[in-house]
């Protein structure tokens, strides 16, 4: 872990600008291509997976859009994202299987900060039931690239796990052997056929936008807030263009 990391000095921008997220919110609740999307054939089944120390409520709203146009939806089944990657990606990769087996297709993973790195070491573990992942301010090259309150809060929940608290990460799924494969999956070279989309905001308040451009992924910027990316208007025309796609 870099000296910059280890001090909560990546640079991100203030976070004063996270206070967005109800006027970005009361934005897409006004549009008409949220309201009534127009339901689509053929719209490929989507798995949800919420950030750190989010549960899939904190997607709600995108879900019920994703239904609406038709696509068949799951969540990950996280209350609280504050476990240990591995374990978390356990119950993730479950839940796909049952998503794909339902839909009888392979599944498009939209993940939001943490929740996209799980959705990409997901897409690298099952190719064969992934067929793209689009990550939301979801920080894959340096994911203690933030600011120093959030910096703050990883410790503590690390202090926790270490203590023994139940669904708490430690110190060790950062440094030691437990997370050692989530670690090199999420920067792994992605299967031949799985796409990736990386959607970043250079006025993130929680992330640095740099550790989002993924060399994998097809980046996309919008200026939105970091927890805002699930109800901003731009990502939801980013995320229609997507299925659209995958759905032909």
């Amino acid at each position: 872990m870099s000296s910059r990391l280890a001090s909560g000095e990546a640079r991100v921008a203030p976070l004063l600008g996270e206070l967005r997220y109800g006027m970005e919110l009361a934005r897409l609740l006004t549009d008409g291509d949220f309201r009534r999307p127009g339901r689509r054939d053929n719209q490929p089944a989507v798995m949800l997976i919420p950030g750190f120390m989010a549960g899939d409520s904190s997607l709600r709203v995108l879900e019920r859009w994703l239904r609406r146009r038709g696509s068949l939806t799951s969540g990950s089944g996280i209350l609280l994202n504050s476990d240990c990657a591995e374990r978390t990606l356990e119950g993730v990769e479950s839940r796909l299987r049952k998503l794909a087996a339902r839909a009888g297709g392979r599944v498009v993973l939209v993940g939001q900060s943490r929740g996209g790195q799980l959705a990409r070491a997901a897409a690298v573990r099952n190719p064969d039931l992934v067929s793209a992942v689009v990550m939301l301010g979801s920080p894959v090259l340096a994911p203690l690239d933030v600011g120093p309150m959030v910096l703050g809060v990883v410790r503590y929940v690390a202090t926790l796990g270490d203590m023994g608290v139940p669904g708490m990460l430690s110190r060790s799924c950062g440094q030691g052997e437990c997370c050692a494969a989530f670690r090199d999956d999420v920067i792994a070279p992605l299967p031949e056929g799985v796409r990736a989309v990386s959607v970043y905001s250079r006025s993130d308040g929680i992330v640095s936008w740099k550790a989002c451009l993924d060399p994998q992924a097809e980046h996309v910027e919008v200026r939105s807030s970091h927890g805002g990316m699930s109800v901003h208007r731009d990502v939801y025309r980013v995320l229609s263009a997507v299925l659209d796609d995958e759905g032909s």
